[in-house]
């Protein structure tokens, strides 16, 4: 049975990516010194330690650090959308959404943690979109909120949720080895595209959305994940056979989940967003009530 985090096998994962990290880094620095290169590793220390902070020691300060993530996530995404001042008051309310979706996973109420956003949530936002009154734009700004609601807070807490997941058996692996086993493989997915497609990458494969994305690059990171994921299977319960479907779905999937969220700046007109636009845009900078409750009704310049 774990005694503490440091016995536990998830610690034990946690070490060696410190190390293969570190070994990176100095290759990186040393051998291959570009800045791309530079920027990648240093994104990847910043995962490595909040990740390790905020999921691995506690699950209460994990729906914290997923919530906070959620909420830096949908309010990148807000900044980014063409918005009018009517639709901060819809959008304050998917902010408040956050706390609730979150505090239904920290107490493992599964019921209304899978409804609560796709089916409360999309009937009152339409409905205080109603109240306001502003029916131009109607469909197209609901789907707006409701789309970043799926993708930043909904798809991100079940995170969140499978930390709190028991084990099946005294000793067995729990949830937060389970999500260190997702976040481990999503995160060598994307390593793994880039390495593959820079080495061996001649055909695009989605090139009006994303140029950088090539088929050798996507195959050879769906093999590797595929065999990774029966490697780091002992952080799960899984057997050999659902280990390497479970790689295959990680890598399948991720792959869709870049190339959508690709698709969306391309559609939005940015071509990239993270630390630069947080820092550019003030996300952090808590804003008034009265932001999102304007006196006046009137449509921002798009």
């Amino acid at each position: 049975m774990r005694s503490t985090f440091l016995e536990s096998k998830s610690s034990m994962v946690l070490f060696i990516l410190i190390l293969l990290l570190v070994l990176s880094t100095l290759i990186i620095h040393l051998k291959y010194p570009k800045q791309e290169l530079k920027n990648r590793v240093k994104s990847w220390w910043y995962i490595l330690g909040f990740f390790t902070i905020g999921t691995m020691l506690n699950t209460t300060l994990a729906m914290f650090f997923f919530g906070f993530l959620s909420f830096l996530a949908l309010k990148e995404y807000f900044t980014l959308i063409p918005s009018r001042q009517t639709d901060r008051r819809v959008m304050f309310y998917a902010y408040l959404s956050i706390i609730f979706q979150y505090y239904f996973a920290g107490i493992a109420w599964y019921g209304m943690f899978i409804i609560w956003i796709p089916v409360y949530l999309f009937l009152l936002l339409p409905f205080r979109q109603v109240l306001i009154g502003e029916t131009k734009g109607f469909l197209e700004n609901t789907s707006r909120v409701q789309w970043g609601l799926m993708m930043f807070v909904f798809g991100l807490s079940h995170l969140a949720y499978m930390i709190t997941l028991a084990p099946l058996e005294e000793g067995g692996v729990g949830g937060k080895e389970f999500v260190l086993y997702v976040v481990l493989l999503t995160v060598f997915n994307d390593v793994l595209q880039y390495i593959w497609g820079k080495s061996y990458g001649k055909h695009k494969i989605v090139p009006k959305v994303s140029p950088n994305k090539t088929v050798e690059g996507f195959i050879g990171a769906f093999v590797s994940i595929t065999i990774l994921a029966w490697v780091f299977s002992f952080l799960t319960p899984f057997t050999w056979y659902e280990a390497l479907f479970a790689g295959m779905l990680i890598s399948a999937f991720g792959f869709v989940g870049d190339v959508v969220i690709s698709m969306i700046k391309r559609d939005i007109g940015v071509k990239d967003s993270g630390t630069p636009l947080l820092k550019s845009t003030n996300l952090l900078k808590p804003k008034r009530l009265s932001y999102y409750f304007p006196k006046e009704a009137e449509e921002l310049p798009k």
